[in-house]
């Protein structure tokens, strides 16, 4: 015998269901305005600055090197592939990682980072799990196994429910991650209201927090750079000028002026 469908009162929507999208969301959005407040550029060192910019010059040299004489492209190849005094050779940085013993800065952004990320999600989550606490919100669309009750009926320990039905505890959890699209479409796409995205970052956040390792850069620009032949594309401009037929007609059309007044 099949068991009676489960009928929602229709206040559930308007006083449970709904109120806990606009919390969600509004949340979400005091969130990514008070990262924006709290956040701070990191400051660069002249040394990262001066070889970035090198970097630069030997990536426009490799693409844009066509448009210069042969010799000038090999006396700038030169000075940066030279096996003996090449900058990309005689150059080598002493990569240091950061500590939080020696950074304070790292302390602060860990702190900034809790308290717009990880306490909000705690104190609206337990206030919400203590004010709409044994609500049934909605159901999913779609049947599901015991399996998934732990997940989608928090704060319900009834055996005999289906586990489509989706308590309000879980309700919130679900809203959390799936605004996603909402705040993209809203406060665009690097928010700071993006739950997920902000997960992500700091589960890769020990790889982030450590500096690039600016020898490899050099090592690989110094490869790339070994690689590139000169080919120079203006070596026949003056003949494909020359074969063109210009038309200069207009440029004497004209009438000049031959008096001041």
């Amino acid at each position: 015998m099949a068991e009676p469908e489960l009928l929602l009162d229709s206040n559930i929507r308007l006083w449970v269901v709904l109120p806990i999208v606009f919390i969600t969301f509004l949340v979400g959005v005091i969130r990514h305005y008070v990262s924006i407040l709290l956040q701070s550029d990191k400051k660069l060192t002249l040394e990262q600055v001066s070889d970035s910019q090198v970097l630069i010059r030997s990536r426009v040299l490799r693409e844009n090197g066509k448009y210069i004489p042969k010799q000038s492209f090999l006396m700038r190849k030169f000075y940066f592939n030279n096996q003996e005094d090449g900058f990309f050779k005689k150059t080598k940085r002493k990569v240091v990682p950061p500590s939080p013993m020696t950074d304070p800065s790292m302390l602060t952004d860990m702190m900034k980072g809790n308290v717009t990320n990880v306490l909000p999600m705690i104190l609206i989550g337990g206030w919400i799990n203590w004010t709409f606490s044994g609500f049934v919100t909605t159901k999913v669309p779609f049947p599901l196994t015991l399996r998934f009750k732990p997940m989608l009926q928090q704060g319900i320990e009834l055996l005999s429910l289906d586990a489509s039905w989706v308590s309000s505890a879980s309700w919130y959890f679900l809203n959390v991650f799936g605004l996603r699209s909402m705040y993209s479409l809203i406060l665009g796409q690097d928010n700071g209201a993006d739950q997920s995205r902000i997960m992500q970052e700091q589960m890769s956040g020990a790889a982030m927090a450590m500096p690039a390792d600016t020898n490899k850069a050099f090592k690989a620009e110094w490869e790339a750079l070994e690689l590139t032949d000169h080919q120079w594309a203006l070596e026949n401009v003056e003949e494909d000028l020359m074969s063109k037929d210009l038309d200069l007609s207009g440029m004497f059309s004209k009438e000049l002026p031959t008096g001041i007044f």
